[in-house]
């Protein structure tokens, strides 16, 4: 019984895998060793390149009513590999259907045994 949950788990994952039309690449901001100063320097690091995965956009049914003008807000979910670990405050560029954006991870990532779904926001500064 387990093998065969297992399998399916398996199929599943490769059939989800399949819809990932984008890619991504996940950017740290890392303290390196300046070469010329010998000091530590904060730097942006890729730790993660290349990554398949897919967006997903919600527009939100609620529009915020503000004194000039109603706004209407929008979730983006990443879909990737349940094997990719990324940390938060990291930078996630993502490229899909020819435009690539900057988020951030805005929460605790769903993790399932076929995926991984993470809540991002739009990339403003390293936090």
């Amino acid at each position: 019984m387990v093998k065969q949950i297992q399998a399916a788990q398996k199929a599943a994952r490769k059939a989800i895998e399949a819809t990932y039309f984008g890619t991504l690449t996940v950017t740290e901001l890392q303290k390196v060793k300046n070469e010329k100063s010998k000091l530590m320097e904060e730097s942006e690091v890729v730790v993660l390149q290349d990554q398949p995965c897919r967006l997903s956009f919600e527009k939100l049914q609620t529009a915020i009513q503000s004194e000039s003008a109603a706004t209407i807000t929008q979730s983006t979910k990443l879909f990737v590999s349940p094997d990719v670990t990324i940390k938060a405050g990291s930078k996630l560029t993502v490229t899909q259907d020819n435009v690539t954006t900057d988020y951030t991870r805005s929460g605790v990532p769903s993790t399932y045994p076929t995926h991984q779904e993470i809540t991002l926001e739009l990339f403003k500064e390293y936090a």
